[in-house]
């Protein structure tokens, strides 16, 4: 359990105090606590229904916190106003719907709302980010037609590409690469590897063990609604700790091409032979 006296404490700009968070009063996470370490690219990763996108989800407001708090810049996320929230954090939820008939770029658009205001209007700067967000997820493109007849890889980056509208330097991703082909997955690991380099501190869940390993500068390893370990990849993708986590059988080696972590399954093998 991370210490809240410490300076990483001090300085994290989001950070879980003892937060327990529920659906239909039943709890999903239990009194966790931790901190994003700023500048981090940090990646949850467990098991499915292990709290992950629900401590996500708290992160970010949508779930309000049963028992603890959630901190942003050194205030309860709770005391914010919701537009100054979403001035502060960009969220990319599991399953975002968009509205019929939308097109790509008025669905972008919406990623300005959070910068409008009866005093400022559709600017220049909100076109530039518009432009700039299809352009980095590669969806320029796609800019006239309507989001409801886009392929799932399609849709997706579009929605990241909102996200990237906002303009914060906090990003929360629920799994981002969902739907993507493998080159597509690389393709956005890699755009949000680079806004990580240009200072934004970004949080997703993802399922791939490997693309965690890669481009995680940080990672938290979740079961049943609790934390089981955090730090760099090297200290938490154990052989051990994939197994305890997975319950699967697998062996670790260096990645040929970072150095880092690797986790190759082992064949042949179940979570009922091993007594998971």
């Amino acid at each position: 359990m991370p210490d809240l006296d410490s300076p990483a404490a001090a300085s994290a700009r989001l950070r879980a105090e003892r937060i327990s968070l529920s659906y239909d009063r039943t709890e999903i996470v239990h009194e966790l606590t931790t901190d994003i370490p700023p500048g981090s690219f940090t990646v949850i990763i467990g098991a499915n229904a292990c709290g992950k996108s629900t401590l996500l989800r708290g992160f970010s407001r949508l779930l309000s916190p049963s028992r603890g708090e959630v901190v942003l810049d050194g205030r309860s996320i709770a005391s914010y106003p919701a537009k100054e929230v979403a001035r502060r954090l960009g969220l990319l939820p599991q399953s975002a719907v968009a509205p019929d008939g939308i097109t790509v770029t008025d669905l972008v658009a919406r990623g300005r709302y959070p910068h409008q205001s009866l005093l400022r209007q559709w600017s220049d700067d909100d076109e530039a980010a518009v432009r700039d967000a299809l352009e980095a997820t590669g969806t320029s493109d796609l800019a006239g037609r309507t989001v409801d007849e886009l392929s799932g890889g399609q849709r997706q980056r579009v929605w990241v590409a909102m996200v990237l509208a906002q303009q914060t330097d906090l990003l929360l991703l629920d799994e981002p690469t969902t739907y993507l082909d493998v080159a597509h997955q690389v393709e956005l690991m890699e755009l949000f590897a680079e806004l990580n380099a240009q200072g934004r501190t970004i949080v997703a869940v993802l399922h791939d063990l490997n693309h965690a390993a890669r481009y995680a500068s940080h990672i938290i390893a979740m079961r049943e609604g609790r934390i089981v370990a955090e730090g760099a990849p090297e200290q938490v993708i154990t052989s051990e700790r994939v197994h305890e986590v997975f319950g699967l059988a697998n062996v670790v080696i260096a990645d040929p091409v970072t150095g880092g972590p690797l986790v190759v399954p082992l064949r042949g093998t179940s979570k009922k032979e091993k007594g998971s």
